[in-house]
C-alpha cells in the first residue's frame, strides 16, 4: 500500500469553490444524493489508484462516508458489530447490526443489505470463530460475484480474529485507512453545503455558551449549554470534552470537570462536535470571564500571540503548496511556548478530523509527511499559547476550504473583543 494521496480532480467535484455558492445551496434530496455517489465514486478512484479489488469498512464513519447509512455511531467505533463491503467494480454490500436492517430500507448506493457475522468475541464467546469463518465465507461469495481475478483486500478497525481467517483464506490485504483518507481529503460544492449547515449550527451553539458565561457555574454546565443546542438544531455528538477553565487551560487537553469557574479567569473551548449530517465542525475560541475587570495584561499578550499565530498560519496557506514548506514557514513558536505546542498546525477536517496533518518544523523528523494543499481540502488551522511556566493558556483554530486562488473561512466566529483591546 502506498502512501495516502488527494487525486485532486479524479472526481468531477462541481467547483469552482471561488465563489461561494455553496453557502446558499438547497439542501434538499437531490443534493444528499449528489454527495453520497460523490463519495463512493471518490472512495472508488482511490481502491483502483491502490489496485484494490475490494474494501472491507468497519469504522462507522468510513461506512457513513461510503454508503451513507448512520447507526449507532459512537457504539460502533468501539464494537465492530457492523460492516460494509465495497468492490471497485462490484456490488456494495452493508451487514448490519442485528435487528437494523430496516434503518437502510432507502439507502440508494446499497445493492444488498444482510445480518452481520458476529465477529466480535464478546458477542458470540465460543463460538465466534464459526461466525468467524462465515464471514470469510461470505467475502469469498462477493468477491466471486465481483468482476476481479484478484484477491486485493483493503481492511480497517476488524477483529484480529477476522484479519487472521481472510489473510490464511488467501485473500492480499492491505489497510484500508489509506484508501479512505485519501477519498476524503478532497469535498466536492455539495459536500461544502452540508458543511457549512453544520458549522452555523456550531457556531449557535457557541453564541449561547458564551453569552451564559458567569462566575460560579461549572464547566460541566457551561459545555452543556453547547451540547444542548447542538442536539436540539440538528446535530449528533461531540468528539471531545475540551473546554477548561483558569489554570486548566495550561497545558492544553485538560477536559470538561466540574470545576467551578471564577472571575477573571480564560475559558477556552475547542467544539469538536459532529453537527448536522455527520459533518464535523472543529474550530476554537477563548473567553474571558466576567466580574473582575478588565483582563490582565498576561491574558491580553497570550490572546494577541494566538491570534498572531493563527493569522499568520491561515495567510499561509495556498493551493500547491507541499506540507514540508508550510511546515518550515509556518509562524515560529517563540522559546517558553514550544513545550506546551499543540500536536499539528494543520489537519484536515470532514466527518471528522482527517488527513492531512502537518506536523510543527521541530517534529518533522519524527512524525512528519510531504504532500501538497489541494483546492477542494478543508483544513483547521491551529493555535495554541501557553507558557511552559504560565498559569493559563489561549486556544484558537480556524476551519478553512483551499480554493483555486486561496482560502475562504468556513468558520467565523469572531474573537474577544475584551481580550483584544489595547
Amino acid at each position: 500500500m502506498g502512501d495516502i494521496v488527494s487525486l485532486a480532480g479524479s472526481v468531477p467535484t462541481g467547483g469552482p469553490y471561488t465563489d461561494g455558492g455553496f453557502r446558499h445551496a438547497t439542501l434538499d434530496a437531490a443534493l444528499l444524493s449528489r454527495v453520497e455517489r460523490y463519495r463512493l465514486q471518490r472512495l472508488r478512484q482511490q481502491m483502483k489508484h491502490h489496485e484494490l479489488d475490494a474494501v472491507i469498512l468497519f469504522d462507522p464513519i468510513n461506512i457513513r462516508y461510503a454508503c451513507g447509512v448512520r447507526n449507532m455511531q459512537v457504539y460502533s467505533q468501539r464494537n465492530p458489530a457492523r460492516y460494509l463491503y465495497v468492490a471497485a467494480d462490484g456490488p456494495v454490500v452493508l451487514f448490519e447490526f442485528s435487528a437494523c436492517l430496516h434503518l437502510a430500507a432507502n439507502a440508494e448506493l446499497l445493492d444488498e443489505v444482510h445480518p452481520a457475522r458476529a465477529v466480535m468475541p464478546q458477542y458470540s464467546g465460543p463460538r465466534c470463530a464459526a461466525h468467524t469463518q462465515a464471514f470469510v465465507d461470505d467475502i469469498r461469495g462477493l468477491f466471486e460475484r465481483s468482476h476481479t481475478q484478484g484477491q486485493r483486500l483493503g481492511i480497517e478497525s476488524a477483529p484480529t480474529g477476522a484479519i487472521e481467517a481472510l489473510g490464511q483464506a488467501g485473500f492480499e490485504l492491505t489497510d484500508a485507512a489509506t484508501v479512505v483518507e485519501g477519498a476524503k481529503s478532497i469535498k466536492s460544492v455539495d459536500e461544502l453545503a452540508l458543511i457549512h449547515r453544520s458549522v452555523t449550527l456550531t457556531e449557535a451553539a457557541m453564541t449561547r455558551m458564551e453569552a451564559a458565561i458567569r462566575p460560579g457555574m461549572s464547566e460541566n454546565e457551561l459545555w452543556s449549554i453547547f451540547n444542548q443546542h447542538v442536539l436540539a438544531t440538528g446535530g449528533e455528538y461531540a468528539e471531545t470534552r475540551l473546554l477548561s477553565s483558569g489554570a486548566r487551560t495550561n497545558p492544553w487537553f485538560q477536559e470538561c470537570s466540574d470545576k467551578v469557574i471564577a472571575p477573571g479567569e480564560l475559558v477556552a473551548f475547542d467544539t469538536d462536535i459532529v453537527g448536522c449530517f455527520g459533518y464535523y465542525t472543529d474550530f476554537s475560541r477563548t473567553f474571558h470571564v466576567p466580574g473582575a475587570g478588565a483582563p490582565n495584561a498576561e491574558q491580553k499578550a497570550l490572546y494577541r500571540m494566538a491570534a498572531d499565530q493563527l493569522e499568520r498560519n491561515i495567510a499561509l496557506l495556498r493551493p500547491g503548496m507541499s506540507f514540508r514548506d508550510y511546515s518550515q514557514q509556518a509562524w515560529p513558536i517563540p522559546d517558553g511556548y514550544r513545550e506546551n505546542r499543540y500536536l499539528d498546525i494543520v489537519h484536515g477536517c470532514g466527518m471528522t478530523g482527517e488527513w492531512p496533518l502537518i506536523a510543527h518544523d521541530m517534529d518533522w523528523d519524527e512524525v512528519g509527511y510531504d504532500g501538497a494543499i489541494e483546492p477542494g481540502m478543508t483544513l483547521c488551522v491551529e493555535a495554541y499559547i501557553g507558557h511552559r511556566d504560565g498559569t493559563e493558556g489561549v486556544k484558537l483554530e480556524e476551519q478553512v476550504l483551499i480554493t483555486e486562488d486561496g482560502i475562504e473561512r468556513l468558520s467565523t466566529y469572531g474573537y474577544s473583543d475584551t481580550l483584544m483591546a489595547e
